[in-house]
């Protein structure tokens, strides 16, 4: 038997592991409710339990972890809020520090963090100690989600036609910070870090968010030279976009050079797996495609078990990560959850 290391690794070597690799993606509630239910000390316990090859995340420590003009805002200058939904709670943006900038010069004189301001010494140690058995994560890069916490949405998305010396400029300060942090991180987990998180929400419920022309500009060329970096260090990228992103794979493909694709949210238009499968399955590595919107959610044990059959079917001679395709909510019943690791287990040999 395969670790769940080593399944991954042999997808992304483009070998065939034992039985399908899977993951887990969900809120902080729903993960402390299953760690109550199943008496579960932890989410390795937990992984263990529901035989899930989850990924281990190792995160630096900052030094200061607040913005120098504003202690009650992150390192951004960010500030946050819990805004409660009924069946949980995520923290949305109470500010947005960059509203009223009107030009590249007040880009340049805010105050950006600064890489170095991390307890590299502890980072260390932690990646030191990572599972050998578990794949691990090091590094992230999402730098126009930041962008319209800072500008907020609105203005955010008007900049990318009116305003695109301040949009290129930020987005520039923000690549910077994360380049950096990345390389000094890559540097001292060498050896020890399998894949990095590279991101953009591109895609809404029906289409892409923005154009084409303005995902070529301000967000593919950074992401190549994150991505090359990341390759530079043998660590593979993991690339998240939500939504209706398939007119932008051919480039995420050829440009940035993603190896694994998250998280299939297939109900959108051109996201059907069957499509996806036969255009791109021997370019990249499928992952999630479990539809946490409908069937896990409001949906039967036996919808959720179907769901994952025909996963397996459909993905059959591709290669594909088991998961849900993004977090699942509160609102997922547990006996659903179950349905979903179980099946796959049961039905992933290969």
């Amino acid at each position: 038997m395969m670790t769940s290391r080593e399944r991954w690794i042999a997808l992304l070597s483009g070998e065939r592991p034992d039985r399908i690799p899977t993951d887990y993606w969900a809120t902080d509630e729903v993960t402390a409710r299953l760690l109550q239910e199943f008496a579960c000390p932890d989410k390795e316990a937990l992984y263990t339990r529901l035989n899930i090859d989850g990924v281990f995340d190792v995160k630096p420590v900052r030094i200061c972890d607040h913005h120098p003009d504003d202690p009650q805002a992150d390192i951004w200058g960010l500030r946050r809020k819990a805004i409660d939904y009924g069946a949980g709670s995520y923290d949305e943006f109470d500010n947005h520090p960059l509203e009223l900038v009107e030009s590249v010069d007040q880009i340049h004189a805010y105050r950006w963090p600064a890489p170095e301001d991390h307890d590299f010494d502890r980072f260390t140690r932690d990646i030191a100690a990572a599972p050998r058995h578990r794949v691990v994560r090091v590094g992230d890069y999402e730098p126009f989600l930041l962008y319209c916490a800072l500008r907020g949405m609105e203005l955010a998305m008007m900049d990318l036609k009116v305003e695109p010396e301040i949009v290129d400029a930020a987005l520039e300060h923000i690549f910077q910070y994360h380049y950096l942090l990345n390389a000094r991180l890559f540097e001292i987990a060498r050896g020890r870090v399998d894949i990095t998180y590279v991101a953009e929400d591109l895609g809404g419920q029906t289409s892409l968010l923005f154009g084409v022309p303005e995902i070529r500009k301000y967000i593919l060329p950074r992401q190549k030279k994150m991505a090359d970096l990341a390759r530079s260090f043998g660590v593979h990228v993991f690339y998240h976009t939500d939504g209706a992103a398939r007119e932008i794979i051919p480039d995420l493909l050829s440009v940035t050079g993603i190896e694994i694709l998250n998280p299939i949210q297939w109900r959108c238009p051109g996201m059907e797996r069957e499509g996806l499968v036969r255009d791109f399955g021997g370019r990249v590595i499928f992952h999630g495609a479990v539809d946490n919107q409908f069937t896990l959610p409001f949906g039967t044990v036996q919808d959720v078990r179907n769901e994952v059959l025909d996963n397996i079917r459909i993905f059959g001679d591709s290669r594909w990560i088991c998961a849900p395709c993004h977090n699942l909510q509160p609102v997922t019943p547990t006996a659903n959850i179950v349905a979903l690791y179980e099946t796959i287990h049961d039905n992933g040999i290969l």
